[in-house]
């Protein structure tokens, strides 16, 4: 690498400049706040792990995501964590060990070897909340609930709720009886809406016509709240299936009566996380931005692995995209200049002002910038041997 080149940084990693770092980092205080008031606990798991643990209950949807690396100490492999929900599993199942509710949150950086999306980075700073041990809708609609005030609170507006339910698909894939490849042939077409080619698949499969007409009719379930009675008709009367459309029901009740605002969408074909969501699934989006602002979903069982299956539900989002859909606004940088001197007068002053909360930086001699540069709009100047606050 030349020496001209070696500012660049990789593709899909950006930094965070002091202007951008401020409001990023006043989000990130106002969320944990909030979590906090809500009785979510903040843990910090490490950056590495070894690589068992990283991918546990996610299937191979974090594998080529993850970077690996050997341990030099004992020669297993390691990850930098891609997703931090299955260290916040390790935690609740092996390091804290409740019995009852465990509700956990947590802020810090991931690494993706690739863009999870076409206007993702490869740096996000990952901001979640996960509530373990309880498999009722309740838990559900609690972290939905947390989720939208959170976005709430960072001032993202416009909000559109999309809902489905794995449980779905899972109960008509049972009923249907297929093998493992025509499952992953039919999962590939519902994902992509392929009506053409999952109707030509659906003729071909061993299956009884009623099954086949509702896996079919599962592709076109999707829009407002009129999609639930249409499943109800459309999708026959298997058990999971209207325990699902009653826990859809359900969340959809809470929102509309906490979140007027927010607009509803269903879609029962949505299978995001397949591999490892279990029941609901949950993502919100924003006119301004064509991917998802924050989602989530139930994966119980995650934490199986570690020793003890848990319920679980939680949600997360990339802080640094929800700064850029904030339209809250963040007080600039406002600080006290104090001059270049040994007065011990002035000396207790700065400190008594930065007690109070003030941001003072100290001049230095010979240095050229003046207060404004310096991000100040006050100054420290002495009046009758007293050091007192002016504006510049």
């Amino acid at each position: 690498m030349s020496i001209a080149d070696r500012w660049l940084l990789p593709d899909g990693v950006k930094e965070i400049l002091p202007a951008e770092a401020r409001r990023v980092e006043a989000l990130r205080r106002r969320l944990l706040d909030l979590f906090d008031c809500w009785g979510y606990d903040l843990v910090m798991p490490p950056m590495v792990e070894y690589l068992e643990s990283l991918l546990t209950g996610t299937g191979n949807d974090l594998d080529l995501s993850t970077f690996k690396v050997t341990d030099q100490l004992t020669g297993r492999m390691m990850g930098l964590r891609a997703d931090t929900t299955p260290q916040v599993a390790r935690i609740d199942a092996h390091s804290l060990n409740h019995q009852g509710p465990t509700r956990l949150c947590y802020a810090n950086s991931v690494l993706h070897t690739v863009p999870a999306t076409l206007q993702a980075g490869r740096s996000p700073l990952q901001v979640g909340a996960e509530l373990y041990g309880h498999a009722g809708v309740e838990s559900d609609i609690e972290v939905v609930c947390l989720m939208l005030e959170a976005l709430a609170a960072a001032g993202v507006e416009k909000l559109t709720l999309d809902l489905g339910h794995v449980a779905i698909y899972r109960s008509l894939v049972a009923e249907a009886g297929l093998n493992a490849d025509d499952e992953a042939e039919l999962f590939r077409l519902l994902q992509g809406k392929a009506m053409t080619e999952l109707g030509e698949l659906l003729a071909r499969l061993p299956v009884a016509d009623a099954q086949r007409e509702r896996l079919k009719a599962l592709c076109r379930l999707s829009g407002d709240q009129s999609v639930l009675a249409a499943a109800q008709q459309s999708l026959g009367d298997d058990s999971g299936v209207a325990a699902a459309l009653a826990d859809l029901a359900q969340v959809a009740a809470a929102v509309t009566e906490r979140f007027p605002a927010v607009t509803l969408y269903f879609d029962l074909a949505e299978l995001r996380g397949y591999n490892y969501h279990t029941g609901l699934v949950f993502a919100v989006y924003v006119p301004e931005y064509g991917q998802a602002v924050a989602k989530g979903g139930r994966y119980d069982q995650i934490g199986k692995v570690f020793g003890r299956a848990r319920p679980a539900t939680g949600f997360s989002a990339d802080l640094k995209v929800i700064v850029e859909m904030s339209c809250a606004e963040v007080a600039p940088a406002e600080g006290v200049l104090a001059p270049v001197s040994d007065c011990a007068a002035l000396a207790r002053r700065v400190n008594e002002l930065r007690v109070a909360g003030e941001r003072v930086v100290c001049a230095l001699p010979g240095a050229v910038a003046d207060a404004v540069d310096m991000g100040c709009n006050r100054q420290l100047v002495e009046v009758d041997g007293n050091w007192v606050v002016k504006a510049v």
